[in-house]
């Protein structure tokens, strides 16, 4: 019997958008159409202490590492979701990530970035976070996820603890933000259902 690509493209999708899709969230492929915002969150002095940036992306840059999300993850070792209102705006409100993904060990670390402030502490954050986690278990086998958090962000703090996250340690003055040491809570959620019997 042939199956026609097209078929299961469709199937794929279909699988894909539902696995991926909450209440009032879904997480779907980033498209160059993202470009823009991810210029201006990518760019956000505001951001770069969470997230290792030390200078500023071109749109050029962007544009580049746009192209290469449609690789597989086994590819890049990393994974960018945009994170979409199921509202009649289909607003993008922020992106996650899969980073430093590690087939090995079953492992991978988690970002996630609520970049429109007007959006933020809506539970988009939650729920985006919570489909992130099942797909990284159930779809990628993975056996445990982690993150690192400035002891200052007290929204994230309360995020990953209550979508299973459990404090595992403190990294010492770990980033230097501003002319400020700061601590860093080390993060690790573990795929409980993958444990030998």
């Amino acid at each position: 019997m042939y199956i026609y690509p097209h078929t299961i493209t469709a199937f794929k999708d279909d699988f894909m958008s539902g696995m991926l899709k909450g209440s009032t969230v879904r997480l779907r492929a980033v498209e160059p159409s993202d470009l823009e915002l991810m210029y201006e969150w990518e760019n956000d002095p505001d951001i770069w202490k969470v997230s290792g940036t030390v200078s500023p992306y071109s749109r050029y840059t962007l544009d580049e590492y746009i192209k290469t999300c449609e690789k597989d993850i086994y590819a890049n070792r990393q994974l960018r979701f945009a994170i979409e209102l199921l509202d009649h705006t289909r607003q993008t409100v922020g992106l996650i990530d899969l980073f430093e993904f590690d087939p090995q060990h079953r492992k991978a670390g988690v970002g996630i970035l609520i970049g429109d402030r007007g959006q933020r502490r809506k539970h988009f954050a939650r729920e985006a976070l919570g489909l992130l986690v099942d797909y990284a278990f159930n779809h990628l086998n993975l056996h445990q996820l982690y993150c690192n958090v400035p002891e200052s962000n007290n929204a994230s703090l309360r995020l990953f603890t209550s979508a299973g996250f459990r404090e595992a340690g403190i990294l010492k003055d770990w980033v230097f933000s501003r002319n400020i040491w700061e601590n860093v809570v080390l993060f690790q959620h573990i795929n409980e259902e993958d444990q030998e019997d």
